[in-house]
């Protein structure tokens, strides 16, 4: 009996080996025909479609695709019969303005478009992501309309406001004022550390074309209670301030305005601080492109009031002194890539030798193909730390970076390049195990870390 049941189990064994031979084999082929069925959808089914391209740093990929499922989406820009592209800057209300780049490529050559979506600083994350798919649905339109896939398609008046023959009169009762308060306490404990931290902030702000009104106070309070066997140490920060800006509109490309900054910080030495710049600014380019590209020149020329908490390095408890900044920033966003740069340069008027520079600036090019260059750095010579303490602070609070630490420059940057190969379709959607690897939620699965 005991040879049968041996006999039994060893001609088992043998068919498990043969099954995990022939299970490398098997799972290739299902993986090869699961490949073809991919890769022939796009031609076969939507041979027709047209062939999209989203520049977009902040779209949820995975919503569009579900809700525009009759285009192909090709993750190259050279395959693409429409290039469409998004920026986004924020309203006067607190929301935010999408504009949208339609450009039409290969047989819809010279079809370019641009449209504008608006939310409003109350709608839910979900409400502004379905806004914007509707906005890129619209754009579509006048292409899909040109391709068998327009059977497909329905389009629907939904009325005002989502009702059918309402009319709605807006009457804004706070003359474009918007007003944002924010409190925001922490606190972290352990055995050896207590952290307990405290933010609050209070805005208004009201935008027109022809004034921008800024207003905006905040305050931080933080301490820290270290408490070892050896060591016992209390760290505690503060900054308080208060920053104001009014900026009238002269033309498409002059603006003139002012601004009033009040500090208080522990780290930077000031008791008190007053700063009042009158401004004037020139954009290369009309206002209106801004989105799409700008270069702009701001001088601003005054006086800085300052009270310092203790003596500085030059032997001062409190001073005013005359100073001018010049501001030159250059933005560009096309096709090929994107570019943002902007210079920084700063001195006191009574002793030039004071001075600050800041060039910052990254730039993200398409070389080829899949393939993708980026490139972001900054650099600042630093000659103006006239708020520096005259006695140096303990090696605790230059460990925990409690006070502003004397140095002639700054210097960070990081260089990327990437290459994305395979099939330039990419219409599926499958959520399972997350929204894959790749941040941005492409269209495989996968674990997300």
């Amino acid at each position: 009996m005991t040879n049968y049941y041996g006999q039994i189990n060893l001609n088992l064994i043998n068919q498990m080996k043969k099954l995990l031979l022939v299970l490398p084999f098997f799972t290739l082929f299902l993986s090869s025909v699961s490949a073809q069925d991919t890769e022939i959808q796009p031609d076969s089914l939507r041979q027709n479609a047209v062939k999209l391209f989203i520049d977009c740093e902040f779209c949820d990929m995975n919503h569009i695709r579900q809700e525009i499922p009759y285009v192909n989406y090709v993750r190259d820009v050279k395959e693409a019969q429409v290039y469409l592209m998004e920026t986004m800057r924020m309203t006067g209300s607190g929301g935010f303005e999408y504009t949208y780049f339609f450009s039409g490529e290969d047989k819809f050559a010279g079809l370019n478009d641009t449209l504008i979506y608006a939310s409003r600083p109350d709608d839910t994350v979900d409400q502004t992501r379905q806004g914007r798919t509707d906005m890129i649905k619209m754009g579509l339109m006048r292409y899909v309309a040109r391709t068998p896939i327009f059977k497909e398609v329905s389009i629907r008046h939904m009325g005002v406001g989502g009702r059918t023959g309402e009319s709605e009169q807006v009457s804004d009762k706070w003359n474009n004022w918007v007003f944002e308060v924010e409190t925001r306490p922490s606190f972290s404990w352990t055995d050896t550390k207590q952290d307990i931290s405290l933010f609050n902030s209070l805005s208004a702000t009201r935008v027109t074309p022809e004034w921008k009104i800024e207003s905006n106070f905040t305050h931080r309070y933080s301490k820290t209670k270290f408490d070892f066997p050896t060591l016992k140490y209390t760290a505690i920060e503060r900054t308080a301030s208060l920053k104001n800006l009014v900026v009238k509109s002269i033309s498409d490309h002059w603006s003139i305005g002012g601004k009033l900054d009040l500090l208080q910080s522990t780290f930077y030495n000031y008791e008190f601080q007053a700063e009042i710049y009158p401004s004037i600014e020139y954009n290369l380019f009309s206002y209106e492109e801004s989105t799409h590209r700008q270069l702009r020149f701001l001088y601003s020329i005054g006086a800085s009031l300052n009270q310092y908490m203790d003596t500085t390095i030059y032997s001062k408890t409190k001073e005013n002194l005359p100073k001018q900044e010049l501001q030159i920033a250059y933005q560009v966003q096309e096709k090929w890539g994107s570019v943002n740069v902007s210079i920084e340069s700063s001195n006191l008027l009574n002793d030039f030798k004071k001075n600050r520079i800041e060039m910052n600036g990254n730039l993200s090019i398409r070389i080829v193909k899949g393939l993708q260059f980026s490139i972001r750095g900054g650099i600042a010579k630093i000659a103006d730390q006239i708020y520096l303490r005259a006695e140096e602070g303990s090696d605790a609070e230059k460990f925990l970076e409690l006070q502003e630490q004397a140095t002639s420059y700054e210097i960070d940057g990081s260089v990327g390049l990437t290459y994305t190969f395979g099939s330039i379709f990419n219409n599926v959607v499958n959520p399972r195990f997350g929204n894959g690897m790749r941040y941005g939620g492409g269209g495989g699965g996968g674990y997300r870390f």
